[in-house]
């Protein structure tokens, strides 16, 4: 047996043979599983909240009543869901014109991809001499030192010399040859690298791509006048989002938005099929839930992501509609331009089931508000990019100061408002100015409720109004039984 661990540089790769990968669900091709999975679990997901919804269960975490979906919404659920079927349907022929344009899945070459890591591993090794004579220790020494105890270390230190470390090889002719091995932790290292670091950093390069795309595209949406009215406006007619309208969008914007967005995600981030799979389905469910119209605790992927239903249903309310574009995954875009919603808490519009006792108590412990602002962010933050908002509010002059409701507090948080409400007025197709009207008296209603309420409360009434039902036979005919619609009082 010949010994030829001295011609070769680094371990030999191993060899391998590709076969096609089965289907995850035999008979149905992955490619084909990839198209329908999304749209499954829209509808599933979606139909989980609708029936929660119908049979009343977790209302104490409901953002809105019932009634405000059937009156303030200016669209009907069949045209809800007729609109979200002919983007699907559009999203599935894209989809299908993309997995045209990508190769069939084979397996049997993981050995090799993961011996490839383990070669950049030794190769990288040889920078070390040079790396510890930077700070002044001998590479040689060193490893001579540690070679008795510590074999491996030595042969990191000593730039990737591993003499020890052989293995026995046939090659071609039959013959056996004795040639360098890799160590086991180069190749723990590089399977690490192979099956989980490099897809994390995929998935979330693909995350960060289809963020920066829908901010940009979205916020575009809203600061072009003729955008927002032909396209964009007709998504915000639900002005109480629920769980199967989160894809109720003009077909064009959904293209735009959804499915070239998360197309283009995908191919730079260089995923499989099945990679592909998991995201599309991910970014479904993460856009289902931002609409569930439910601030869940224990929901997961509200807790992960600050970018929640609570977050979005700002944007989706007269006064926040150009504020809070980020979606579907995370809030950095909004931070960093300057687009977050900086008027404080609006919980009270959402949390229908708290007594104003426990309010106050849950403000002095101060509890994080779902919009995770402050009043604070409105007096001291940044203008930008919203300081020509009150200049440019031309429609709003118009209106009676008693339709401007809910009082917002002054700062950068009245100028995100005015421009809110100024889009709202543009949009006359949809009746913007009756939307405003319909929101004063409620928030008119709501706080003649709250004073008679706060009259006629007792101590030991407070402890009984903690029930959901308790509160509606107190606020029948009203939408909101929490003060004003933003929760909190002027600051004017």
């Amino acid at each position: 047996m010949a010994n030829n661990t001295g011609l070769y540089d680094l371990p030999l790769l191993p060899s391998y043979q590709l076969a096609p990968l089965p289907s995850i669900i035999a008979p149905i091709p992955d490619k084909l599983l990839t198209l329908l999975l999304p749209i499954a679990a829209y509808w599933i997901l979606s139909m989980f909240f609708h029936w929660i919804d119908v049979k009343d269960y977790f209302a104490q975490y409901r953002l809105h009543t019932p009634a405000e979906v059937l009156k303030r919404n200016h669209v009907s659920r069949w045209e809800v869901v007729r609109d979200v079927l002919i983007q699907q349907v559009i999203q599935t022929v894209v989809g299908t014109l993309l997995g045209m344009t990508e190769p069939d899945d084979f397996f049997g070459k993981e050995s090799y991809d993961v011996a490839i890591w383990a070669t950049r591993i030794r190769k990288l090794q040889r920078l070390s001499p040079w790396l510890l004579s930077v700070v002044g220790v001998d590479a040689s020494g060193l490893a001579k030192n540690l070679a008795g105890s510590y074999p491996m270390l030595a042969g990191a230190v000593s730039g990737g010399q591993y003499p020890q470390l052989t293995e026995v090889i046939t090659t071609g002719d039959g013959f056996q040859t004795i040639v360098p091995a890799f160590a086991e932790w180069e190749l723990l290292v590089a399977a690490t690298m192979y099956w989980y670091i490099v897809p994390t950093l995929q998935f979330g390069l693909a995350i960060f791509v289809v963020d920066t795309w829908q901010y940009f595209l979205h916020r575009l949406m809203h600061m072009n006048k003729w955008l927002y009215t032909t396209f964009h406006s007709r998504h915000h007619r639900l002005y109480v989002p629920y769980a199967f309208g989160a894809l109720y969008n003009h077909p064009f914007e959904g293209f735009l938005l959804d499915t070239l967005g998360t197309g283009i995600a995908f191919k730079l981030a260089g995923m499989s099929t099945r990679q592909g799979m998991w995201f599309f389905t991910g970014s479904t469910i993460k856009t289902v839930d931002d609409h569930c119209g439910y601030a869940l605790p224990w929901d997961p992927l509200q807790r992960i992501s600050s970018n929640n239903a609570g977050y979005h249903d700002v944007h989706h309310q007269s006064w926040g509609i150009k504020t809070n574009f980020s979606q579907p995954f995370f809030t950095y875009w909004d931070r960093v331009l300057g687009t977050v919603w900086t008027g404080g808490d609006v919980s009270a519009r959402y949390e229908r089931a708290r007594t104003i006792a426990q309010r106050k108590v849950d403000q002095e412990n101060g509890k994080s508000t779902i919009t995770h602002s402050s009043t604070a962010e409105s007096t001291e933050g940044d203008a930008n990019p919203y300081q020509s908002e009150l200049r440019d509010a031309s429609m709003l002059r118009s209106i009676p100061s008693e339709l401007k409701m809910p009082a917002i507090p002054q700062g950068k948080a009245e100028q995100q408002a005015t421009g809110s409400r100024e889009q709202v007025l543009e949009d006359a197709h949809n009746g913007g100015a009756q939307i405003l009207m319909e929101e004063a008296a409620e928030e008119k209603e709501a706080r003649s409720m709250l004073r008679r309420s706060q009259r006629r409360r007792t101590a030991s009434s407070i402890a009984q109004s903690d029930s959901l039902k308790g509160l509606r036979d107190r606020v029948t005919g009203s939408i909101h039984g929490r003060t004003g619609v933003l929760g909190m009082e002027s600051s004017r």
